[in-house]
């Protein structure tokens, strides 16, 4: 019973890292206890989603510089796609707003450890720092959320 507590906080911190401390004083687990499983779910989501991102978007980088080889090699017309629009308008407002540390810090949190990491990976994936700063986020949102799910429950 007390293995499938902690291991349904790890699991619930692969989806939504911020809510998943709100289960432990509810399950009468202690600060540490909810701590250590909702930061470790956090982490090895972060892992998981932070560095398989990087390997899709070379892999789909490549796949296009394929598709532009074989239309030369044709004679076929490329149809490139479109880079100024809407969407990479906001996307670019966000990362210079935010930078670096804004998202790989807070995106896990605020949006899901599986899309904040994507997102950090895609922006500032060939930074060194970015990982570690998620890494630390990681910790630092664990402790802030863990306890105000201490405060309030």
């Amino acid at each position: 019973m007390y293995l499938s507590k902690l291991s349904g906080l790890f699991i619930l911190s692969f989806i939504k890292f911020m809510f998943a401390p709100l289960g432990g004083p509810r399950m009468g687990l202690t600060f540490l206890e909810t701590y250590l499983s909702c930061v470790a779910g956090g982490i090895f989501a972060a892992c998981i989603f932070y560095f398989s991102a990087n390997y899709f978007m070379h892999r789909a980088k490549r796949k296009r510089e394929q598709q532009y080889r074989d239309h030369l090699e044709k004679g076929t017309p490329y149809k490139k796609k479109k880079t100024f629009t809407r969407v990479n308008k906001a996307i670019v407002k966000v990362k210079l707003t935010l930078g670096i540390y804004g998202t790989a810090l807070w995106a896990p949190l605020f949006l899901s450890v599986p899309l904040g990491s994507i997102i950090a990976a895609k922006f500032f994936g060939d930074d060194k720092r970015t990982f570690p700063l998620i890494i630390v986020g990681m910790f630092m949102n664990g402790a802030i959320t863990t306890s105000i799910a201490y405060l309030i429950g």
